[in-house]
């Protein structure tokens, strides 16, 4: 590996081929590392949002839950605390201006339940019955001012009920409505800010004329030393078949299916430009056959065997991607650190771009390089052959 050879443009070869797996490694590592920063920044905001176990009607948008079933579930080993909430689509006006969203109303546990308080941008839940918060893309598209208690925002759901209309129905209001001031705001990300008003539960069931044992989901929080599955299974076998039970990636399908998708097509991506990157280890290999023919050629006619000889070659191959990809994670790593260490590459002026160093992306660059340079290495010193030694 470190001995010149006679060649000035061998030695070229040799260096452009170090310097290309060098760097090929590095770049891999980084984009891992800056793609597992970017899904672990896009996943916390389901972490604040979402409970560990949720759940939700198997038909429809409402469930009952008995009292029964709530002394149940308070007693399943592995349940730290439960909340349940009902929400519906409602139409907001204040003003002159309205807004589609959902109204959320939850009960006292679901702050607990849920990491909800740290998402609040500015105020807080209130102090009154008819206190709500709701997300910041909501607040600014209507302009509702904070603690407003003169003129509150009013929420419309429509009444539910079945037939056809009458002239006696055209004289009532078609909806319920409920006053509601904003005491906080929270921001979480774009879609979840333009959703959700959330306040008290009775409010909500009251609005949707829904009696207190009508919710649309029952959101857990869990003791993580119970397996989930377990905790899971008892829970559905408590509420039966008019729910399903859903973990937080489960609620979150289409988004953990896109970043997984997106992170293997990245890795992909960088392994095609390894590979390109690699056919420079099968010429300089080549190269280097070539250079040492008449060595080769002694070591022959001392008895060296030619399946030896290729493994010679194939052995200078594998430490020259072994160690050019050492280097290549050490100097990806360093770029990692510095990142983490002095957020010197920034999005925002307050927020750094997101990196993430993992062990395991260590391993998958490394273990890439290997194969790669076990393939590129075998092809290259198969090129030894008794003809090409003894002509």
């Amino acid at each position: 590996m470190r001995s010149k050879s006679s060649q000035n443009a061998v030695n070229i070869i040799n260096f452009i081929t170090f310097l290309v797996i060098v760097i090929g490694s590095a770049a891999l590592f980084i984009v891992l590392s800056a793609f597992a920063g970017l899904k672990t920044f896009s996943l916390q905001f389901t972490n604040t949002f979402d409970p560990d176990l949720k759940a939700i009607p198997a038909t429809g948008k409402f469930f009952s839950i008995s009292e029964e079933d709530e002394k149940v579930l308070s007693e399943i080993n592995g349940v730290a605390n439960y909340s349940k909430e009902i929400e519906d689509r409602v139409y907001l006006t204040f003003r002159e201006k309205g807004d589609f969203a959902y109204i959320k109303g939850v009960d006292e546990n679901y702050r607990s339940v849920t990491s909800i308080d740290s998402t609040l941008y500015f105020g807080n839940w209130g102090i009154t019955e008819y206190n709500g918060i709701m997300g910041i893309g909501i607040y600014n598209s209507l302009g509702v001012p904070m603690n407003n208690y003169r003129t509150p925002m009013q929420v419309l759901a429509p009444k539910p009920g079945e037939g056809s209309f009458s002239p006696q129905s055209l004289n009532t209001k078609f909806y319920n409505d409920l006053p509601l001031v904003v005491s906080g705001v929270y921001a979480i990300e774009e879609g979840l800010d333009k959703k959700y008003v959330i306040t008290q539960l009775h409010l909500v069931q009251e609005l949707l004329e829904k009696d207190s044992t009508k919710v649309s989901a029952v959101n857990f929080k869990l003791d993580t030393t119970i397996p989930l599955e377990e905790v899971r299974s008892n829970i559905k076998n408590t509420l039966g078949d008019k729910v399903i039970v859903l973990s937080r990636r489960e609620l979150n399908g289409t988004l953990y299916k896109m970043l997984n998708t997106e992170n293997l097509a990245t890795y992909l991506i960088f392994t095609l430009v390894l590979i390109i990157a690699l056919f420079n280890v099968v010429g300089a290999i080549i190269m280097m056959i070539l250079d040492k023919q008449q060595n080769s050629k002694t070591l022959f006619a001392l008895g060296t065997t030619i399946k030896e000889l290729r493994k010679i070659y194939f052995v200078q191959g594998i430490l020259v991607t072994a160690s050019g990809g050492l280097i290549g994670v050490l100097i990806g790593s360093a770029l990692i650190g510095s990142q983490l260490a002095f957020e010197w590459l920034k999005i925002t002026p307050s927020l750094a771009y997101p990196v993430e160093y993992d062990f395991m992306n260590v391993l998958v660059v490394l273990a890439t390089i290997l194969v790669l340079g076990l393939i590129s290495s075998k092809i290259a010193s198969s090129r030894i052959t008794k003809k090409l030694i003894t002509q």
